[in-house]
């Protein structure tokens, strides 16, 4: 399954270089100036995961694979974007087509680097994009509602529409409003850009990593810790240039624990709600990616839509007992692998294997 996460922000707050150091590439310009981003550059980047290096070592695999999670770089977003200022049209079209948006604040001085705004102001420049994009949904939910397009939607369809409507025209909280009465999955198919789930990234300087700076604490003391992360893009895309004991060395010196590209891939993986499932033998060892509460047959889709069609069980070992047990076949013997049927909600680390008919 492909997730994409679009990386969003006004100009110049280092998204580029933040998707730089994610796919440690140069895909993107990280030139210093508004618009240099034109087209969206999607990296596909492995999702970190250390209990799959375990499995490597207790099936001998010849080969490791990684699930794996889609960023893309969508250029810098200003006011007025939703009727069409810079290149804004295009840009919120491209996020219309992610999973989750990840808000790019820029919390760090630098008079090398232009600011499209005469001043640092996160939660300024977060209202910013969070309201382009929400003039941006009441223009398309007014078309939608519209008499001649009405008819091409559903009754259930036109009522999620309609409540978006008055709680966009009376200040209400969209997203409170929404789930109050509708599932999440109501909701994601009428595509709404301020209901998709999000992440804050405040981009900070070396010194301000561990600590945040006054900047930061503005930030989180209005918008929350849960979902914000303080990275510094340019010290990622540092470490990512160097060797594996450079980088140690490096992560020691300036007493980074775990880079926050780490953080921000699992994060990004917790905020979609998503769960990993494990294939394990000889030839390869192997990372699925599901959304929570995902079914056998599903989970087995995932692999091939043949597994799916002709699921008959799946043999399922938990990842604890898989490595406990050494592998399959002692978890076999132990009585530690189970057979599973079509209604098993698979869980996050269960190593499976699917039998099917073709």
């Amino acid at each position: 399954m492909g997730f994409k996460c679009g990386i969003v922000g006004l100009p110049n707050v280092g998204k580029s270089t933040l998707f730089n150091a994610l796919t440690n590439s140069s895909k993107a310009q990280a030139e210093n100036f508004p618009f240099c981003t034109i087209d969206p550059n999607i990296g596909i980047v492995p999702v970190p995961d250390e209990r799959l290096d375990k499995l490597v070592l207790i099936s001998n695999s010849k080969k490791k694979i990684n699930t794996t999670i889609s960023f893309v770089d969508i250029a810098g977003l200003v006011k007025g974007a939703s009727k069409g200022e810079g290149l804004g049209n295009k840009f919120l079209s491209h996020i219309r087509e992610v999973d989750a948006i990840i808000h790019m604040i820029r919390c760090f001085e630098s008079d090398d680097i232009q600011n499209v705004n005469p001043d640092i102001d996160p939660i300024r420049d977060l209202e910013i994009i969070e309201t382009e994009m929400k003039l941006a949904d009441l223009e398309s939910i007014q078309k939608r509602l519209d008499k001649k397009n009405k008819k091409n939607s559903s009754e259930n369809e036109i009522n999620i529409l309609e409540t978006a409507l008055d709680s966009i025209n009376n200040d209400k909280n969209l997203e409170e409003m929404l789930h109050k009465n509708y599932s999440k999955k109501e909701i994601h198919q009428i595509g709404l850009l301020s209901t998709k789930p999000r992440l804050f990234v405040c981009n900070v300087d070396e010194k301000s990593i561990s600590e945040g700076n006054r900047y930061t604490k503005a930030f989180i003391s209005k918008f929350g810790e849960k979902n914000t992360i303080l990275i510094s893009a340019d010290i990622e895309n540092q470490i990512n240039q160097l060797e594996s004991e450079e980088k140690t060395n490096y992560m020691k010196m300036i007493n980074l624990k775990e880079t926050g590209l780490n953080i921000l891939i699992k994060k990004g993986y917790q905020l979609l709600e998503l769960e990993t499932f494990f294939t394990s033998g000889p030839e390869e060892s192997r990372a699925w990616t599901v959304p929570t509460n995902c079914t056998a047959p599903k989970a087995a889709g995932i692999i091939h839509t043949d597994f799916e069609k002709g699921f008959i069980r799946a043999e399922t070992v938990s990842y604890e007992e898989f490595i406990t047990n050494n592998g399959w076949l002692n978890s076999k013997n132990n009585g530690k692998m189970r057979l599973e049927g079509k209604d098993y909600i698979v869980k996050d680390g269960d190593v499976l294997n699917f039998r099917f008919n073709t």
